[in-house]
């Protein structure tokens, strides 16, 4: 918001002068309002492997992270070029492998890879869409630097929050709107139902695509946002017993018997899909899908095998897949990064333990990972055992210097390190990108670590108009 004590940027101008002229006490108490909110509609998710109660809530901070019209063209760009050139990829990867003839990726990196899917060898997508919602989680280090952390295109998480944290300030804030351009992102769930619906296999038996979202079950820590969805989508919310193979379809049980479903919007992890060709011990999927999804009777979405392109060993040669499909220089920055499985970097990362973030090449939601600057002597020697074990399970970053915004403490504003989750449509003829997204926040002082199963909390994205 500062660049210097009363030196405001320019996005902030507008809510600057607004927040300068409120009454701290009275935005302490729309704080209050707006968690007792989140609460009474059970906006929660849900801790794995803790003893305490499993459902929480996301803490929400009021004041906005806001991002101007010129800061968000460059980064939609750059989303649309990264976006793209992953769903390049994933069609290579599963027919030709040019990249690999072409030696710009290890052929090892892949063959050798959990998150790479045999079964998908050949399989077409309807439209030739692999990643129908994908996520890429940036982090700002200067006016004009931005780098992508990570992409996330298997089942990517937050919208339901990106969602509910603008309604809120909308209730409770209306003026601010009346007096700032903020771009709308209300219509996420249209532009999603639409993104899927254009994405439907061509031997449809239904008049109009029948959309379904496939949900683990009320324990997944995601399901307030998949009943969400389903809600705002006008779509079914279904688990695996609602489902079965009919005639070659995927059908749904209604209370006039079975449906076949077109699009089936699935936060089911692929090892879950199906118990016939992945996991047999599975409950949560459907016995037969990927027989109907090979035939083109079904969409999956994300497409199955999709976690190659996000995966942690493979980010670091992004720049060079970006490169590869489209002719073009990564408008995104990567941030360097040291990858364990060869012998020069694992010494390097080894030397310099107490300095660097360590992230496990499958691991998500900020498990798995260490922070070396804030780690203890023994949290360092027992990663270090960890990566002389396994050093192939590992990547290494520098400790980057994250961009700040406020947030709103009992003595008033004080910063906090934030990244950032856009989250991009993608069919068959388009590419939508919702103006902003899901800021995460770590509200600890001096904390890297944004994720809400580590403490981190969320605030709302406003992208200004031109």
């Amino acid at each position: 918001m500062l660049t210097a004590p009363d030196q405001v940027r320019d996005p902030y101008s507008v809510y600057y002068d607004w927040f300068s002229r409120d009454d701290v006490k009275r935005l302490r108490k729309k704080s209050q309002e707006a968690e007792a909110f989140f609460r009474r509609i059970g906006i929660t998710f849900n801790v794995y492997g803790q003893e305490e109660a499993d459902e929480r809530l996301i803490p929400f901070d009021i004041v906005p992270r806001i991002i101007s019209a010129k800061e968000w063209s460059r980064l939609e760009r750059g989303i649309e070029q990264r976006v793209r050139a992953i769903n390049a990829f994933l069609h290579d990867i599963y027919h030709r492998q040019e990249i690999l003839r072409a030696g710009r990726i290890p052929r090892e990196l892949i063959s050798g890879n959990e998150a790479f899917t045999p079964e998908m060898i050949g399989v077409n997508p309807a439209g030739g869409v692999y990643t129908h919602i994908a996520g890429v989680d940036l982090v700002r280090t200067g006016e004009d630097d931005f780098y992508v952390l990570e992409d996330n295109v298997r089942t990517p998480s937050g919208v339901s929050y990106m969602l509910e944290n603008r309604e809120t300030m909308l209730q409770m804030f209306p003026e601010l709107f009346s007096q700032m351009k903020v771009r709308p992102v209300s219509s996420y769930p249209q532009l999603l139902r639409r993104s899927l619906s254009a994405s439907a296999p061509v031997n449809s038996k239904n008049d109009s695509p029948v959309v379904a979202v496939l949900t683990p079950g009320i324990h997944n820590s995601a399901y307030f946002e998949h009943a969400f969805l389903a809600d705002q989508m006008g779509a079914e919310l279904v688990e695996s017993h609602d489902l079965q193979i009919v005639d070659g379809y995927v059908a749904m049980r209604t209370t006039q018997g079975y449906q076949a479903i077109d699009v089936l919007y699935r936060r089911v992890d692929d090892a879950y899909l199906d118990p016939l060709t992945f996991n047999p011990e599975s409950l949560l999927g459907v016995p037969g899908i990927m027989d109907v999804y090979r035939a083109g009777n079904v969409t999956i979405a994300n497409a199955p095998g999709t976690g190659i392109a996000d995966d942690k060993a493979l980010y670091s040669y992004m720049p060079d897949i970006v490169e590869f499909y489209t002719g073009e220089r990564a408008i995104l920055k990567n941030v360097p990064t040291w990858r364990c499985s060869e012998a020069d970097s694992l010494q390097y990362v080894l030397e310099h333990l107490p300095e660097l973030v360590v992230k496990e090449v499958h691991g998500s939601g900020g498990y798995g990972m260490l922070v070396g600057p804030a780690a203890s002597k023994k949290e360092l020697a027992a990663f270090e055992a960890k990566l002389r074990a396994k050093p192939a399970n590992y990547i290494a970053q520098p400790t980057l210097s994250l961009s700040t915004v406020p947030i709103l403490t009992k003595a008033g504003l004080a910063p906090r390190h934030v990244d950032l989750r856009p989250f991009v449509l993608v069919s068959p003829n388009r590419v939508d990108i919702t103006p902003g997204g899901l800021t995460r926040v770590a509200l600890k002082k001096g904390s890297l670590v944004v994720n809400s199963s580590q403490g981190g909390g969320t605030k709302d994205t406003w992208v200004l108009g031109d």
